[in-house]
């Protein structure tokens, strides 16, 4: 075979390839086994020194035509190839701006925190102020500064929850240095009234324990809200005039309130304040066990016993407390059959409020 020869069948063997090469990368891998170095047709247009004179001149005319040639489609299947690589790479990081967008669910207090915020700013629309306490509570603060019998049923271990020392033993249950999971916020108003000027109008918020067994009306957590009022010349009826317009305000004014009488330690008189029930109107029905009327909330003047463990003259002051369960007050404000829907995190039931 001649050198002119063997120069076409090269020529052909590369273009062959180049128009096979389905990459950039191949591409580039095809140019340098052809024009490289130690190429193919390289070698061959190395080989024309050893071609006689008179036939130098065809032979390097044909070796440069054919690099020529090679060089031309190269660059001509570089460009196809590489504009379609581009295309590609833009379809993968393409957007479709027809796709509808992903909703993000947006988050939201949870009811009981929201119905706790709401009862405060109803008190501090009328003059009172919130404070807080100890989870942790002395027996003193808890029971016994509120005018709690020796031997109230709320003291037994079946009602409330201990803390036990380090070693592990019981503390003595009569004794005041005994230490609780607060029953109540009560203990609040007795540190308020020991260390605040008078005259006194506060909310104390906050969680409470007992030992109850969680059903549709318990459970042994929840969050109280209580008010202290102390002040000159505070009446029964200063507490009524109040409640009743706290129950207008989170129930609406179409429901009605009544006055039961009760009895706390730490309260004289006392009452438990009823709601009429927002399902029949107050006709009767089995949420209201067919009296029209549910209870939210304890209440009374402040028994002139507590005034003595703080150094209040219960001549010249006077004042009123009442507590309530925000968990009870959703239930009923909402017709919440089951308290402990409010705990259980269901998002089927919490997306409702």
């Amino acid at each position: 075979m001649s050198i002119l020869e063997a120069i076409d069948e090269q020529q052909a063997a590369v273009l062959s390839r180049i128009a096979e090469a389905s990459s950039t990368a191949e591409l580039e891998s095809v140019r340098v086994e052809a024009l490289g170095k130690k190429g193919s047709l390289t070698q061959l247009l190395r080989g024309i020194s050893q071609v006689p004179t008179e036939e130098r001149a065809a032979v390097g005319q044909a070796g440069n035509a054919a690099r020529d040639l090679v060089e031309a489609a190269l660059e001509q299947r570089r460009a196809i190839l590489a504009t379609a690589e581009l295309q590609a790479r833009i379809n993968a990081a393409a957007i479709d701006v027809t796709l509808p967008g992903r909703a993000h669910t947006i988050g939201a207090q949870h009811l009981i925190s929201r119905l706790t915020e709401e009862i405060v700013e109803v008190f501090r629309g009328i003059g009172y102020r919130v404070v807080s306490g100890s989870e942790v509570e002395t027996c003193y603060y808890n029971f016994t500064a509120l005018n709690t019998p020796p031997d109230h049923p709320s003291k037994s271990l079946a009602d409330t929850f201990y803390v036990v020392d380090r070693s592990g033993e019981q503390s003595a249950i009569a004794g005041e240095s005994d230490v609780v999971l607060r029953t109540q916020t009560s203990g609040v108003q007795v540190h308020t009234m020991e260390d605040c000027e008078l005259p006194i109008y506060i909310l104390a918020p906050g969680r409470v324990y007992r030992r109850d067994v969680a059903d549709p009306t318990h459970l042994p957590q929840f969050t109280q809200i209580e008010g202290l009022v102390v002040d000159k010349g505070i009446t029964f009826g200063d507490l009524k005039g109040t409640l009743e317009y706290f129950c207008q305000q989170v129930f609406g004014p179409a429901r009605k309130t009544r006055f039961r009488p009760h009895f706390f330690p730490f309260t004289e008189p006392s009452a438990e304040v009823d709601v009429s029930c927002g399902i029949c109107g107050g006709t009767g029905c089995r949420s209201c066990k067919g009296t029209g009327w549910l209870e939210i909330l304890g209440c009374g003047m402040v028994d002139p016993n507590v005034y003595g463990y703080v150094d209040i003259d219960p001549e010249e002051y006077s004042g009123f407390a009442f507590g309530l369960g925000v968990e009870r007050i959703a239930c009923l404000k909402y017709n919440v059959p089951d308290l402990r829907y409010l705990l259980e995190g269901d998002m089927r039931f919490l997306r409702q409020f």
